[in-house]
């Protein structure tokens, strides 16, 4: 995982009290709700510059921080849709 991506993450996770995150941290166990994952959605898309496709916004992707992980690195670029 990117450090850029983790340091994003961490405001999220109200529960994360200084761990470390790592590919198996569980989002929701950490703190992130429904409306917290759609802040975090489109915080992801400006760092990024991504854009998740509509098959990507769901619980599995959101489970772990791998998960996500994953989808924002395929997601493609904005820039690709220009």
């Amino acid at each position: 995982m990117d450090e850029r991506f983790t340091r994003l993450l961490k405001p999220f996770l109200q529960y994360l009290h200084g761990q470390e995150i790592t590919a198996d941290s569980q989002l929701r166990a950490l703190g992130l709700d429904s409306m917290k994952s759609i802040e975090l959605l489109f915080a992801i898309e400006d760092e990024f510059g991504v854009s998740l496709p509509d098959e990507d916004l769901n619980d599995d992707t959101f489970t772990t921080a791998g998960s996500l992980w994953r989808a924002v690195a395929s997601a493609p670029s904005t820039s690709d849709a220009a």
